[in-house]
């Protein structure tokens, strides 16, 4: 006398098979009544860098792994002489007040760090970008184990 084994509504049919997933696909999407929350990231409180490292440098004279030392990439000053800025100065000279529409929506609230890497036998420069951080700090105290920061 064979057993009689109870099977769900989704074993039965391929029908049901179906319906059983997608309503079950529908309860595990984030519902737009509900409000959509992102995950939260632990923000890194302090990112610290040493000022020397040891990474590989692609200049022709290398091609090695040697000594390179950290800086951090600062945007050169801009130039008045390029065509875009003759350009829109000469747009917004005279009367008529601000000609070209400026942004306002600014998303972000911090930028990514870039490391300016120097090599120090063939003094060529490579960059290297790394995550976002709001404090970002170059040969700083290291905080070593059980030890605080007060």
């Amino acid at each position: 006398m064979p057993l009689c084994v109870k099977r769900a509504s989704w074993q039965r049919s391929p029908s049901a098979l179906r319906q059983f997933t997608i309503k079950h696909k529908l309860l595990s999407l984030p519902s737009p009544w509900l409000g959509f929350s992102r995950p939260q990231v632990p923000a890194a409180a302090m990112v610290n860098v040493p000022k020397t490292k040891k990474t590989y440098c692609k200049n022709k004279a290398c091609k090695k792994h040697t000594l390179h030392k950290v800086t951090q990439y600062k945007k050169g000053k801009d130039s008045l002489s390029v065509q875009g800025k003759r350009r829109y100065d000469r747009k917004q000279s005279g009367y008529g007040g601000q000609t070209k529409p400026v942004f306002h929506k600014k998303a972000k609230t911090t930028k990514k760090i870039v490391l300016k890497l120097q090599c120090q036998s063939c003094k060529h420069f490579s960059q290297h970008p790394i995550k976002r951080c709001k404090h970002f700090e170059i040969g700083g105290d290291k905080k070593g184990k059980g030890t605080s920061l007060f």
